[in-house]
């Protein structure tokens, strides 16, 4: 039976339901307690927390109140049956401190020691925006230990939500209000500062409350998964750094963005021009109902699809009819510079630091299914770099005044590491023997000696690498390469006969996919796969592509997670002014003093390639230094 969360409705509540917390409030005719609550964290060895902030993002938010609770500490994975019971503890308080902008310096001024005592673990939920304010006072928030959203993240990388509610719900079959029913959504949402201290104080009252009652049971769970190694070592000192790295933000040159601005916009008002007098009329290249009727009513092109709204001019669409029309590829070029224009150029222009004049993009962990990192407002994972125009975007991000970046890529790691989870011994050794591996494949799909490899065969080969990473189709690669089915089965056939242990290996992971319903990285991230249950053929087939894909590419984001906690720690330890700025798939930027050039090159070389000492294939770093990030590409 579901229980519905107390209320809280006094200065210090002992509430009559089973397991409760009293809550004590704190303003400025009571912030001597403020002293009992550090001895209590020192003397409990763990502290619960949470700002409560009149915003979305610590960064630009101010707070409101702090939650605090000095509870008694529990063992970490390894050893949960000597773990307290925190349900069964009573007489637990948690502190609602009131701040505004009178006092807020002198509570945090005082709580300073004990957010840095690294003997005192922290806990709490969505940790990252935490850190962020604490850092923008000054202030480091040391052996941050547990984490709700990050825990949950790991037991299921496939939820839609990680929110204290939901978490609340599923362990402790405790139904919470979430942020929206006090705040609201849309244009009618409120802050926190806007609602009554008494709604206030009871959200934080449990959410607190929540995350000391679910660490038990939350750790627990991650240990039945044997993922303890994952979560400690890698995915919560990942909180600290990513928070760090959004905190730091890059450093823009507003007058690039405006001379990209202007060329672009001089780039389409052509294009504009040549796309009217290839089709002999005007008209509105960014409708696509205006847009369809012109390809499929006046160009008489062949209709690909249908949508509720009239004829579907989407890029797949558009990819179909490239060789029908010399103006589809026009339209592309339209629509990729619009894009670029209006994401880059003038969005880029918007999210700037008044104050740094340096974008600090937000850094998701717990959002994508495969592990991986993301980036958004803005997203400095997804700029094209297919196109000059594209890589030109890369000119207006430099580095500081005294500085320069030095960006650290790994060189094909997916395919190394494909190497080494499936044991082939071919491509192995290619790495071992620094062969070109693209000209290597090449060499084996088509028949010939490597010296007779091609630029084409090369490109084409590598398309076949990188695809049997994704567990590409016939179809899907004919499509990729402009070729036949046959053509490509003929590729892939080839390749696999050649990779032999490699098509063991995608055949075995996908059969024990199916008994399982998950795959695991090397680092035993799990993925659960329900797809391949799925009565329908698509929709199994995209499961067992998921199957196929996900232990190289998880195991390759789980490197470069532990090669910026490595890198970060090092910076760090050393006392260095260089800055970890960002990461971006497969590399790691960081924005160096220039005294430090050298030491900065050495530690991303050192700590990236030796991540892993267990692979035979050895990880190999190309770093590069620049006053751009353009530069150092």
């Amino acid at each position: 039976m579901m229980t519905q969360s107390p209320m809280v409705t006094g200065d210090k509540e002992n509430n009559d339901v089973k397991n409760n917390f009293n809550m004590t409030y704190i303003d400025d005719s009571n912030l001597g307690i403020i002293n009992e609550i550090k001895n209590k964290a020192r003397k409990s060895g763990k502290l619960a927390l949470k700002f409560l902030l009149d915003g979305d993002r610590a960064l630009y938010s101010n707070a409101v109140a702090i939650g605090l609770s000095p509870c008694s500490d529990i063992s970490p994975c390894g050893d949960i049956s000597s773990c307290d019971d925190i349900s069964s503890d009573e007489g637990k308080i948690i502190f609602y401190i009131n701040v505004n902008e009178n006092n807020e310096a002198k509570i945090l001024d005082n709580l300073k020691d004990v957010f840095e005592d690294n003997s005192i673990r922290k806990i709490g939920h969505d940790l990252k925006s935490d850190i962020i304010y604490l850092l923008k006072k000054g202030i480091s928030l040391n052996n941050t230990n547990f984490d709700g959203e990050v825990g949950k993240y790991i037991l299921n990388p496939s939820d839609s939500s990680y929110s204290i509610d939901k978490l609340s719900y599923e362990f402790l079959e405790i139904d919470i209000p979430s942020a929206n029913d006090y705040l609201g959504s849309g244009k009618a949402r409120v802050s926190f500062k806007e609602i009554d201290i008494k709604k206030r104080k009871q959200y934080l009252y449990d959410y607190i409350s929540t995350v000391i009652k679910i660490e038990n049971k939350v750790v627990e769970e991650i240990e039945k998964l044997h993922m303890c190694d994952l979560f400690y070592n890698i995915e919560m000192p990942l909180v600290e750094v990513l928070a760090y790295m959004e905190f730091v933000g890059f450093k823009i040159d507003l007058n690039i963005l405006d001379e990209l601005g202007e060329k672009f916009n001089n780039k389409l008002t052509i294009l504009e021009e040549v796309i009217y007098e290839m089709v002999g009329e005007k008209f509105n290249i960014n409708s696509p109902k205006q847009l369809g009727v012109i390809l499929f009513e006046k160009l008489n092109l062949e209709v690909i699809k249908k949508t509720k709204t009239g004829y579907s001019t989407d890029i797949e669409v558009l990819d179909k009819l490239k060789s029908k029309h010399p103006v589809i590829n026009k339209i592309i070029e339209y629509r990729q510079l619009t894009k670029l224009n209006s994401t880059y150029v003038e969005g880029l222009k918007a999210v700037i630091g008044e104050n740094d004049g340096r974008v600090h993009s937000v850094l998701n962990q717990t959002i994508t299914t495969t592990g991986r990192i993301s980036s958004t407002d803005p997203n400095l994972q997804n700029i094209p770099t297919r196109t000059e125009e594209g890589k030109e975007i890369r000119r207006a991000f430099i580095a500081e005044e005294g500085y320069v970046l030095v960006d650290a890529d790994y060189s094909q790691i997916e395919l190394r590491v494909l190497a080494e989870l499936s044991n082939e011994e071919n491509l192995i050794n290619a790495f071992i023997n620094h062969v070109d591996i693209h000209s290597k494949t090449a060499s084996e799909v088509f028949k010939v000696k490597l010296e007779d490899v091609t630029s084409m065969m090369r490109s084409r080969a590598k398309a076949v690498n990188f695809g049997i990473i994704y567990g590409i189709s016939d179809y899907g690669l004919g499509r990729d390469l402009d070729i036949s089915r046959k053509e490509a089965k003929e590729y892939i056939d080839n390749y696999l006969n050649y990779y032999h242990n490699i098509d063991s290996y995608m055949k075995n992971i996908v059969e024990q996919s199916k008994k399982n319903l998950y795959v695991e990285t090397y680092f035993g991230r799990r993925r659960y796969i329900p797809e391949l249950e799925s009565r329908n053929f698509n929709i199994r087939s995209f499961g067992e592509r998921i199957a196929l894909n996900t232990p190289v590419q998880g195991t390759a984001a789980d490197i470069i997670k532990i090669a910026m906690i490595r890198v970060y720690k090092k910076l760090k330890e050393n006392n260095m002014k260089s800055r970890l700025l960002l990461q971006v798939h497969d590399e790691l930027i960081v924005e160096a003093y220039k005294d430090e050039v050298d030491k900065v090159k050495e530690i991303l070389k050192n700590e990236m390639e030796n991540v892993v000492d267990s692979f035979r294939v050895h990880l190999e770093v190309d770093i590069n230094v620049g006053d751009s990030w353009y530069e150092s590409k």
